[in-house]
């Protein structure tokens, strides 16, 4: 760590300010094309070739201006709360405490610290010249210039120009100020410290390393602590506390306690901060055993301990069942009179309720009884808890009680509700909140809200609409939370239009949709297959530039693609990585913007509510590392003891799900981490495991996983069953799909939506096809009450055709369209359907009743019919449809242009395909993974190997990346033309691109290369396959 430093210019957070640009040197002119010579030339376009020093600069300088635009739009209002919040936030780790370390005396004749030390820009006067009034508009004029930027102008040439002179004071605040915005404010840290006569200070480090650690750089903030060393600049007690707290807050707690037993060693005294927080980052990290010490150690020192610490402490006992030690800390605040005796037995007692641990709330509040101390909020936590265990009964009683003792409120009988609902009784909760209303009393909107979305779970709509309705009424104004659980309830149940209705009313209200509404509305969309409608969405919070994160592009994009709406999930791509401009910003955007008391629980009761991460990414990635590289389990285990991570159940989902490939390491860790002390599994790690081991045909290990689960007391809800099913089917096992199917229903539970989806799926698929089955599977899902969304309808729809049941084809849209299904899009599913199925003559019989039933030839309708002409070899037929579409005023779509290029390529037409492709760039139709791999193919059948090589290898530098379709493809074609070798080079990138291989590649390749006479290469394959399977089978 004492090593030069290199400039922080390098670091990954803030890299994108400093990139060198590479230029092409204008002397490399081509050789005349010939139309193969020069077919890159048409696939690599200026648009998208590769990188150039314009291309280069243009991208930072956007980045530049969406971050100038972005802080120009609040400095008015974020300048000032910034240097607030530093404060605040570093007063809680003690950086506004008076301390005294003689820092001038440990660096008297190597280095000038404080005022005096400042950087002198033409002469002008120091701070330390200059009166107090003076400091801040020069502060604020600095922090002007470091929070914009200008085309054209870097801020360290503005800096220059400005020719102000400041002293670290000034640099500190400067800092404190833009912490937001921390690449602008390492930029001015770094371009401060090269001035003539300017040296750092203690002060201004930790403002750099409190803006680092915020941002969980911790490669920076070690660099920086690297430098303080180099420069013999002195690490004070806030120095410290801020390294403590940031490794505490990001679950590094070895590194927490690396920092304070370093901080003893250089002679600083843990002070009240130090041991705070040390105590919370143990205390978070669920270490009970060191808190005890720690807390020990502060007391003995006489050091105060506030309440708010002592309740951080009580929940950790409480949580790891220390009953004593909880009583012995609220004897401990008692005695040091921070807080009344009632206050204290009031804290144990709901820490107690916090954590189930209703055996010792009960006793505390038998004793609060004794002495009196019992008051209304007792009751209210105790009952609380109560409910929220599923003690209904015992509720009952005690509301009965409460009655006597105090007035019951309309919040006290919201637990009541709660726990009816928290056992699936939604009438007596309906009950008790009529009851409520009959009293006099208004129920609570938070009591409105949970019935509701039990209501839309349950499938009961028509109810939890009137309820609604019935909530608006009674004069109670709705919340953020309520409406959002509006919305997904009418998009569950293909009423997008209402839903929409919901959320712009919700706008004319006044309220504001938070980042978890939009969140929530977009999963539900393109849960429904509404992709559309999802990325207008997502616009709309690129337009209030609210970030919607990796995973929400990423599920929007993916949506948008599987239903043919590549143009849209270009744009969607592109409005992605305008949103990757900086952690810190990013973070700081994708905050919720609103917390409302009753939100947190109402949307995580929501299946598709984002999950919050309890964990550091950085230790994900490390464990991931572990299990992926070592071989024996007593090695990993070892590695992963030496550790000190503190794991908690959503981190070790994160960990399963970014371990596919090593599934056989990811399972033994997961048996491993269930063993371990102050650590459970829950429900959905579960199926995490289950998920891994099904994705690995290893259903024998999946179904124990099932039953362990059971042993466990764990309740399997209906997405467990649905994951068992989804890997039966996904291995072509519909028999035991089906067995799975019958067993969830023999054993009460009820099959949901996705139930009925993937099984459907499933059965219609090509491999392990059961038509009949799936024909009543979908009568039963319609009769259970869901919908199916487009995805299932096609699918469905497509099996019904190529098994020739075209009036049960028919049958089921009439159904559909009588149940509120848009009769356009229906009817061009089957159309569509036909047409895969072969039936291009009842698909054209089908188009001429379209006007009839109020529907229009739209581009799908177009697109499905030319793409079945073209595989019937109708070429001409097809071009005068195209003609025929161009003349209706119906746009050219991507989806018919990649028609046309797989058709001339499948004729090995190369020169025709190749100006198709041409055609789509130039009209400005976003060529997809299917275009390049029809061109692949293409090129492959003519012979014309380097040039399929080309287009593969532009798809890996430029996008869109090669699926295991191209994969497959490519791999077939080239062991066809004596490539096996090469094929066998695409496995091993298939690998290290995340995709796993099938059995039917490894075949493929394997026989190719016999056929060529490399039987030491193929008897590799073998090895490569068996040793996949070995990582990836828990059970050998």
């Amino acid at each position: 760590m004492r090593n030069v430093i290199k400039p922080f210019a390098s670091h990954s957070l803030f890299s994108h300010h400093f990139n060198s640009l590479r230029t092409l040197s204008s002397n490399n002119k081509p050789n005349p094309p010939s139309l193969y010579q020069n077919i890159t030339n048409i696939i690599f376009s200026p648009e998208d070739g590769f990188p150039s020093s314009d291309d280069g600069s243009e991208g930072v300088r956007q980045i530049a201006l969406k971050s100038s635009r972005s802080s120009n739009a609040k400095r008015t209002h974020v300048e000032a709360s910034d240097s607030k919040d530093v404060d605040r936030a570093f007063g809680e780790n003690s950086y506004r405490e008076s301390h005294t370390l003689n820092a001038k005396d440990s660096s008297q004749g190597v280095r000038r610290i404080g005022p005096k030390s400042s950087c002198s820009l033409n002469a002008k006067p120091t701070m330390s010249e200059t009166s107090s009034e003076d400091v801040s508009p020069i502060v604020h004029r600095i922090t002007e210039i470091v929070r914009s930027e200008t085309a054209g102008i870097g801020m360290e040439r503005r800096l220059d120009e400005l020719g102000l002179s400041c002293g670290p004071d000034v640099v500190e605040m400067v800092l404190k100020r833009c912490f937001k915005v921390g690449h602008l404010a390492l930029r001015f840290f770094n371009w401060v410290k090269l001035k003539p006569d300017y040296c750092h200070t203690t002060e201004t480090y930790n403002a750099m390393i409190y803006i680092a650690g915020e941002a969980q750089e911790f490669d920076l903030v070690e660099r920086l602590i690297a430098e303080m060393d180099d420069e013999l600049c002195p690490k004070d007690i806030k120095t410290w506390t801020i390294l403590i707290s940031h490794y505490g807050k990001a679950g590094r707690i070895g590194k927490a306690l690396l920092a304070f037993e370093a901080m003893r060693k250089s002679g600083c005294e843990p002070d009240c901060g130090a041991y705070k927080a040390i105590l919370r980052a143990l205390c978070y990290a669920r270490k009970p055993e060191l808190a005890t010490e720690f807390y020990q150690e502060m007391t003995s020192k006489n050091m105060v301990v506030d309440v708010g610490l002592y309740q951080v402490l009580m929940s950790c006992f409480a949580r790891s069942d220390n009953k004593q030690a909880v009583l012995s800390l609220r004897n401990d605040m008692i005695k040091c009179g921070q807080v009344s005796e009632n206050e204290a037995y009031t804290r144990a007692l709901k820490c107690f309720c916090s954590f189930g641990k209703l055996k010792d709330a009960q006793e505390v509040f038998e004793e609060m009884k004794r002495k009196s101390l019992v008051g209304s909020d007792a009751y209210e936590i105790l009952l609380k808890g109560l409910c929220r265990e599923g003690k209904v009964d015992e509720a009952i009683e005690m509301i009965e009680y409460m009655k006597n003792e105090s007035a019951v409120s309309s919040r006290t009988y919201g637990f009541l509700i709660h726990g009816f609902l928290s056992k699936g009784d939604i009438g007596k909760a309906i009950d008790v909140l009529h009851r409520v209303r009959e009293i006099g009393c208004l129920p609570t909107i938070s009591s409105y809200t949970e019935i509701i979305q039990h209501l839309f779970s349950s499938d009961q709509y028509e109810t939890a609409c009137e309820l609604y309705e019935e909530m608006l009424e009674s004069s109670i104004r709705p919340d953020i939370v309520v409406a959002t659980a509006m919305v997904a309830g009418h998009v569950r149940h293909g009423q997008v239009s209402k839903a929409w209705c919901v959320f712009e009313a919700t706008k004319e209200k006044g309220l504001r949709p938070t980042w978890k509404s939009y969140t929530v509305f977009i999963k539900e969309l393109c849960k429904a297959s509404e992709p559309l409608e999802a990325f207008k969405l997502l616009k709309a919070m690129s337009d209030l530039d609210i970030n919607a994160t990796d995973g929400i592009f990423g599920l929007v994009i993916n949506s948008l693609t599987r239903n043919g709406y590549f143009e849209k999930a270009e744009e969607a791509e592109k409005i992605r990585r305008s949103f990757k401009v900086d952690n810190l910003e990013s973070k700081a955007i994708s905050q919720p913007v609103d917390h409302l008391s009753h939100e947190e629980h109402v949307i995580s009761s929501c299946p598709v509510a984002p999950v919050k991460e309890d964990f550091s990414d950085d230790d994900v990635r490390e464990v991931c590392r572990i299990l992926s590289s070592s071989e024996e389990w007593s090695s990993t285990q070892e590695q992963l003891a030496r550790r000190m991570i503190s794991f908690t159940p959503n981190m070790v989902d994160a960990i399963l799900r970014r371990c596919q490939r090593h599934s056989r390491a990811a399972l033994q860790f997961f048996s491993w981490i269930g063993k371990q002390t102050n650590y459970a599994h829950t429900t959905e790690t579960y199926n995490m495991a289950i998920k891994l081991a099904g994705s690995a045909k290893d259903f024998k290990h999946m179904r124990y996983l099932y039953q362990e689960m059971k042993r466990k007391g764990l309740s399997a809800a209906a997405n467990t069953w649905t994951i068992m099913i989804a890997q039966y089917g996904q291995a072509g096992l519909t028999e035991l799909a089906l067995k799975t199917f019958k067993e969830m229903k023999s054993e009460g539970y009820r099959p949901d939506g996705s139930t009925f989806k993937y099984l459907i799926v499933f059965l219609c698929g090509k491999k392990g096809r059961k038509i009949e089955e799936a024909m009543k599977i979908f009568q039963e899902m319609n009769q259970a009450g869901y919908m199916p969304d487009k995805e299932t309808i096609g699918i469905y729809l497509s099996s019904l055709c190529e098994s020739g049941k075209l009036v049960d084809a028919r049958r089921t849209i009439i159904s559909l369209c009588k149940r509120g299904f848009e009769t356009q899009l229906a009817y061009s599913m089957l159309i569509k359907s036909l047409c895969r199925a072969g039936r291009l003559e009842e698909a054209l019989l089908s188009t001429s009743e379209l006007a009839e039933l109020g529907c229009r030839m739209d581009q799908y309708v177009y697109g499905s019919i030319i793409h079945a002409m073209l595989r019937g070899g109708r070429i001409d037929e097809a071009l005068d449809k195209v003609e025929e579409m161009k003349m209706a005023g119906v746009p050219v779509t991507t989806q018919i242009q990649t028609s046309l290029v797989v058709h001339f390529c499948k004729e090995k037409e190369i020169e025709k395909a190749v100006e198709t492709f041409k055609t789509m760039r130039e009209t400005g139709c976003e060529p997809t993974v299917v275009t390049y791999s029809a061109l692949i193919r293409g090129f492959m059948n003519a012979g014309m190997v380097s040039d399929a090589w080309d287009i593969f290898r532009r798809m890996k530098l430029k996008g869109p990346l090669p699926d295991f379709e191209t994969y497959s493809m490519f791999m077939t074609c080239l062991c066809k033309g004596g490539k096996s070798e090469n094929a066998l080079l695409l496995i091993r990138e298939m690998l290290d691109s995340g995709i796993i291989p099938s059995a039917v590649n490894f075949r493929t390749v394997f026989h190719g290369l016999n056929r060529e006479g490399k039987t030491e290469l193929a008897q590799s394959v073998l090895q490569t396959k068996w040793l996949l399977k070995r990582e990836r089978m828990f059970l050998n």
